[in-house]
């Protein structure tokens, strides 16, 4: 099958990713800060453009899936989410095309964090988008950058919404929630419960990417979602039932964002017209797996 670049192979969803592609035959090569769980890793930060440009010229892989960057919104200064999520992805961008073997699909993880507030029940790839946070923002500017290669190199943007699983940093609130909950916690403090996400399980989040990488889209920005919103309450309440018991919540006004996003829920269509799949997996199902798994 060839080879298989994976950047952020050693974050969440990365560390899916690989096992993926291997399953499909691909021979994978991590690339990030650090080390990694890849059978083949290469030391890169995406921002050096000399290290990204050996990095590529080493692998020649047949298939990218880029998903380094800043991926927490709570994270950094304002200035790394766009020297990270834009100029890293201008410099793997580069270094792709220059390659002497073009690759035969470029997939690159944006965030459905790019509508922001947009109004409308559900959200489709037209939806305007408008960010909130410098995170979105920078994704954002991501995606218009990337879509000027569009001509160049075969690339399919997706716009994961929401997404969870084993494995998850407990900085995110469902894994925060099971984490609590695995350690029979008396107390929780979380912030905002009414808000309501289209969560996603992130093995299926994998199984859309890979429909993608073996599809022949190209030049398309895609959601993956599954349709429907559960609320943070919601989640308390699932966990309330599969541990038996009731955590006591008390609201952080620090972990209250002003511009926090009230409701997020996605369109498939497009995804399921693209690749005859989408995410179907209830949260429930994801929970009891975390809780069971996680820890």
């Amino acid at each position: 099958m060839g080879a298989a670049l994976v950047t952020g192979a050693a974050g969440f969803t990365g560390r899916y990713v690989v096992r993926a592609l291997q399953s499909k035959g691909f021979r994978v090569v991590g690339a990030g800060l650090g080390t990694g769980p890849a059978s083949n890793w290469i030391s890169c930060d995406l921002t050096d453009t000399s290290a990204v440009n050996d990095a590529i010229a080493q692998v020649m892989p047949k298939v990218v899936v880029h998903l380094a960057g800043m991926a927490f919104v709570g994270d950094g200064h304002p200035e790394d989410f766009y020297r990270v999520n834009v100029f890293g992805t201008l410099n793997l961008l580069e270094a792709l095309f220059r390659c002497e073997r073009k690759p035969d699909r470029v997939l690159i993880a944006s965030s459905a964090n790019v509508y922001g507030n947009a109004t409308g029940q559900e959200l489709t790839e037209e939806t305007c988008p408008a960010p909130v946070n410098h995170y979105a923002a920078s994704k954002l500017a991501m995606e218009h950058l990337a879509k000027t290669w569009f001509d160049r190199l075969p690339i399919v943007i997706t716009r994961p919404f929401n997404y969870t699983g084993p494995g998850q940093d407990e900085r995110f609130v469902v894994p925060k929630i099971v984490g609590h909950y695995r350690r029979r916690a008396a107390r929780i403090q979380l912030g905002d419960i009414s808000v309501e996400r289209d969560f996603s399980d992130v093995q299926d989040v994998v199984e859309a990417y890979m429909r993608l990488i073996e599809s022949d889209v190209r030049s398309q920005i895609v959601n993956i979602c599954t349709g429907r919103t559960v609320s943070v309450a919601g989640i308390l309440a699932s966990m309330k039932e599969i541990a038996g018991y009731e955590i006591h919540v008390q609201q952080d006004q620090e972990l209250m964002r002003s511009s926090e996003i009230s409701r997020l829920v996605g369109s498939n269509r497009k995804l399921l017209q693209l690749t005859g799949f989408v995410p179907c997996t209830f949260i429930q199902k994801t929970l009891k797996r975390m809780y069971a798994e996680q820890g």
